[in-house]
């Protein structure tokens, strides 16, 4: 992201101030009239003494950064949608004078990276979506204590900014009549005509690419299918890149496929609501009943699970309000409490946080056509400069 100028305070050179010093003695008068002779004449004055020689003043010098001396390692998820949001938090804590670790370096699913947070393996990072991820923070470490006692959720980096939902190809969409997934499991026509061209064609089944494993909306969605009594579809669960390509490729191709998907990302800059797919709904939205009976699943809850769009881009809107059956995700920064406890300025400036939606996607599409993301931060730091500025300036106070 991007890299700017260091905030500096500097400190004014103090002055020092030199005491004159002298002498008014008064002069021995001659014991006689007569001139004096080279025996007797006064001995010469002695020359005053210079004055002492005002040191050089000290150059100002930079105060110390807070951040000086601490290293930190900063983890990052192993989906690299929010990778613009990492490396702008990173470039903006080293100007803080921590020494931050390449978050590709810790790069970990859900599962892994809370508790290694919980451990003081890694120090934060800022790909939590809550409420889903709550779930990871029940687990239970070899101590009996709860992962969620050693971490913190700081800041509010995206707030209701993972918008969250379902895609299904436009034309078969309003060819079959499909506006839910409620429409695909119950229309035998509809049915037919997706199983036979999705990933198990044939087995009387709408395969539907779901959620990578590790990510947790792959636990959400098989409890949202247990929830909604989806008999006749079932989750694809595979590397979500993969399975996204191969959804587009159907798309592109006017054949039915339906994928989770979500915001901020450039994925929705290949599958365009309202274009080549349309958003759809959901029935009834999964609340805490945890139809599964799985740990955490209580945690899985969606509701209200809707969104502000329009029935270009969700036909099953009404009034506006698509029930997509899930709710938009708060992106946020967690952390290792006790290091957030240690490092009172790295936690002030996580509070500051913040990135829009639109920004983070716009960064990914820029990804995806090869660009940098370092770069990608460095200029977002340039551009937003007296923002980044004043949450240099409240982690400063707050050291």
């Amino acid at each position: 992201m991007k890299k700017r100028k260091t905030l500096v305070a500097t400190v004014a050179a103090f002055s020092l101030v030199v005491a004159a010093c002298g002498g008014d003695d008064a002069a021995d008068e001659p014991a006689a009239e007569e001139p004096a002779t080279e025996e007797t004449a006064a001995p010469a004055e002695e020359p005053a003494e210079e004055p002492a020689e005002e040191p050089a003043e000290e150059p100002a010098s930079e105060m110390a950064m807070p951040g000086e001396g601490v290293s930190v390692t900063m983890a990052k998820a192993d989906w690299s949608t929010e990778d613009p949001n990492a490396y702008v938090i990173r470039a903006v804590m080293q100007e803080l004078g921590y020494e931050v670790s390449d978050p590709k370096d810790t790069e970990l699913g859900p599962a892994n990276a809370y508790i290694a947070m919980a451990q003081g393996d890694a120090d934060f990072w800022i790909n939590s979506w809550y409420p889903g991820h709550r779930s990871w923070l029940e687990n239970e470490l070899p101590d009996g204590s709860a992962v969620g006692d050693h971490l913190e959720i700081v800041g509010e980096m995206m707030m209701a900014g993972g918008l969250q939902g379902y895609l299904i190809t436009k034309s078969f969409a309003e060819e079959y009549g499909v506006n839910s997934l409620d429409d695909l499991n119950n229309n035998a026509e509809a049915l037919a005509a997706y199983d036979a061209a999705d990933p198990v064609p044939g087995n009387g089944i709408a395969d539907i690419y779901g959620c990578q494993e590790s990510y947790t909306c792959d636990d959400i969605i098989q409890s949202q299918i247990a929830f909604s009594g989806w008999e006749n579809i079932q989750q694809v669960i595979a590397g979500y890149d993969a399975m996204f390509a191969e959804a587009a490729t159907k798309v592109n191709a006017g054949e039915p496929a339906v994928i989770y998907t979500w915001t901020p990302s450039a994925y929705i800059t290949q599958l365009r609501p309202g274009d080549n797919v349309v958003w759809l709904t959901v029935d009834d939205v999964i609340d805490d009943s945890n139809p599964l009976d799985v740990e955490g699943g209580a945690e899985y809850s969606q509701l209200p699970g809707t969104a502000t769009i329009g029935t270009d881009q969700c036909p099953g809107s009404v009034d506006g309000v698509c029930q997509v059956g899930w709710v938009a995700a708060d992106i946020q920064a967690t952390a290792n409490a006790d290091w957030l406890e240690a490092n009172p300025a790295a936690k002030a400036l996580l509070e500051q946080f913040a990135m829009s939606v639109i920004d983070v996607s716009l960064m990914n599409v820029d990804m995806g056509e090869g660009a940098d993301v370092e770069e990608l931060a460095a200029t977002w730091i340039e551009e937003n400069r007296a923002t980044v500025d004043a949450w240099i300036e409240a982690a400063i106070a707050a050291a």
